[in-house]
């Protein structure tokens, strides 16, 4: 019998023919989500993610690949509605693409995901969890694991969104409208929504969370209202300059983990640490001082994946160890001191292996000398601010920077950085001039030496203290020596104390200490509210017990200005205070001296210092091609 090619044999040689194609052009556009869904699988496998929900999750996935639905989460939405904004608003329509600078890594020939990013804290960590942790380190592990709203682009310092898509600002800065974005998880699989973000702020003003930096921060704002569950409004109490900074840097805790938690309970808490972020702890609430700290890729995470399987801190103190990690390639980046940076960067093995950065940080970090006023309750000598005055005029800030940071820094005069418009540039750092020092002493009652050629007051009271830092750093152990020479020369006694840093949280949480030497990063504008606020003397940031009444109202007054031109005057009247005053003196601000190892692709300067840096949240742009990969899961 003789076959007929029928219309229906037609169409039905279309439909296949169509499908081929389809299949043919959605394998070619996703071949990177394939790879990706390969590495999911095996962190699946090896990380205990095989369970009956993680395998119908990449089930699900694989039928999404195959059906040609994007998987990366990339594109920002753009179906934000309008409607019900507070009057005379400034509305902020799309805000920008948060990942524009990985997609641009992403067009690079050799761009791949894999290995692992390995650096080293040089201090041992004592606690994780948000709220609860009040140093760098920990801020650095959670900004891998937990979202904010929004975050600052390094190069035009604009806000970019992440869990915000929009927000807009009423005209008279008092309500902030933030619209957050739809289908976002936590690492545990519970969707994030309005919900969280009321909880958290609920939470950090609850009185019986140990969180009075944070409570500080937050407190200009009002009250915080859910419109729907992907809608939020905030109210302030008063205008706040950096109202929206408050807003868009907020990372959501979520309600339903740590929801489960009383004050009480969670205050006790040192290893809770769950978020939306690229990455995630391998166990959100098992993690202790001491044990590793490494956290792996977040397979629910929205956003364009991370580039790195995981990323991975030790905690090695000693500085001359952490270097030989770096040399035997054990960690990928090195944060040298000036006397290493000048050596290394003329060697030829550290040549061959890295690439290096020197640059002055963004935000204008400074280190400084705090004097307790009150030590545990007691007046102390340094409540005299001649007495202050007169140790700032001992230390030769000038000799530190030519002599220990190899011309590398630069005299801090204030808590603002030098380009910042808070700074008052007609402010002069205080000079080394030991004659105006002795004389300051000398008025403060300082007036002899007894028979250990100490300086000692009327009643006997020898002009002897010790000075606290971070152990084990030798810039510190460098800078502390230079100032007790130059104390020493006139009859002043310092004794040094370096100290490891979990005791050193702990002296600063009593005030249990005479002066301390540490560092501040600081912002594009900085609010010194927490530090010098004399309501802050108690359990926030004011550890050294100073107060001034005349501080306050210029620092109250420039926080409710919004109007940058009437703020600034206020924050130089604020600038003036305190450089009179001298509650620390501001010692050194350094720049940045950083070796990254060569196989680390897309490592750029920019305004901010480099394209990325643990202290913000923001999406990593580096990455290590596919041939100098070393590590696997």
């Amino acid at each position: 019998m003789e076959n007929r090619f029928t219309l229906k044999d037609l169409l039905l040689s279309l439909l296949i023919v169509g499908l081929i194609v389809v299949v043919f052009v959605a394998m070619k556009q996703y071949d990177r989500q394939w790879d990706t869904l390969k590495q999911v699988e095996k962190q699946v496998a090896q990380q205990a993610a095989s369970s009956a929900d993680m395998g119908k999750e990449v089930a699900a996935i694989r039928k999404t690949l195959a059906q040609g639905v994007p998987m990366t989460g990339a594109t920002v939405p753009t179906t934000q509605q309008t409607a019900n904004l507070p009057a005379n608003a400034n509305y902020a329509s799309e805000q920008g693409n948060p990942f524009s600078y990985v997609e641009k890594a992403m067009e690079s020939p050799d761009y791949a995901r894999g290995d692992w990013l390995i650096q080293n804290f040089g201090t041992k960590v004592s606690k994780i969890t948000p709220l609860l942790s009040t140093d760098t380190y920990a801020s650095i592990i959670q900004n891998r694991v937990m979202d904010s709203l929004g975050y600052r682009d390094p190069e035009s310092l604009e806000w970019c969104p992440l869990l915000a898509t929009n927000w807009s600002v009423s005209a008279d800065g008092l309500q902030i409208r933030v619209m957050l974005r739809k289908g976002v998880q936590y690492s545990d699989g519970s969707p994030f929504n309005a919900d969280d973000l009321i909880f958290t702020f609920d939470f950090i003003r609850n009185p019986d969370v140990d969180a009075p930096r944070q409570r500080a921060a937050y407190e200009p704002l009002d009250k915080v209202e859910k419109i729907n569950d992907f809608e939020v409004l905030f109210s302030f109490k008063r205008p706040y300059f950096e109202s929206l900074s408050l807003v868009l840097g907020t990372q959501p805790l979520s309600k339903k983990f740590y929801g489960r938690f009383s004050p009480q309970d969670f205050n006790k808490q040192v290893g809770l640490l769950i978020g939306t972020g690229p990455y995630r702890m391998v166990d959100p609430e098992s993690w202790r001082p001491g044990t590793p700290i490494q956290l792996f890729r977040n397979e629910r995470y929205w956003g364009v994946p991370a580039p790195f399987d995981r990323i991975f801190w030790r905690e090695v103190e000693e500085e001359a160890a952490s270097l030989t990690m770096f040399r035997n390639g054990e960690i990928d980046t090195f944060g040298a001191q000036p006397d290493q940076y000048e050596s290394l960067r003329e060697d030829p093995d550290i040549q061959k292996k890295a690439n290096r950065f020197e640059y002055f940080f963004r935000d204008g970090g400074y280190t400084y000398v705090a004097w307790n006023q009150l030590r545990v309750g007691k007046p102390t000598v340094f409540t005299d601010k001649r007495v202050r005055q007169a140790m700032t005029m001992l230390i030769d800030r000038e000799r530190l920077v030519r002599d220990i940071f190899r011309g590398y820094a630069k005299p801090a005069v204030g808590p603002f950085g030098v380009v910042s418009p808070q700074n008052d540039p007609a402010i002069k750092a205080w000079p080394y001039d030991v004659k105006k020092a002795i004389a300051l002493l000398s008025e403060a009652g300082f007036v002899s030496k007894n028979n250990r050629g100490v300086l000692c007051n009327a009643q006997g009271q020898e002009l002897r203290f010790k000075l606290t830092y971070p152990n084990k750093s030798p810039i510190y152990e460098q800078v502390a020596l230079a100032m007790k020479d130059s104390f020493a020369r006139v009859g002043v006694v310092m004794e040094q104390e370096p100290t490891d840093w979990p005791i050193m949280l702990k002296k600063l949480d009593s005030r249990d200490f005479d002066a301390i030497s540490l560092g501040w990063t600081g912002g594009i504008e900085t609010d010194i509210y927490q530090m010098f606020h004399s309501s802050q003397i108690k359990e926030g940031d004011n550890v050294m017990s100073y107060r001034s009444e005349e501080l306050d109202k210029a620092i109250e007054s420039a926080r409710t200005e919004v109007d940058p031109a009437k703020r600034m005057p206020l924050w130089h009247k604020a600038h003036q205070i305190l450089h009179e005053d001298q509650p620390y003196t501001f010692l050194i601000i350094s720049q940045s001296l950083i070796f990254v190892d060569k196989r680390i692709e897309n490592v750029n300067r920019t305004k901010s210092g480099l394209n990325y840096f643990g202290q913000d949240v923001m999406p990593i742009p580096w990455y290590v091609p596919r041939g100098l990969q070393k590590h696997t899961e």
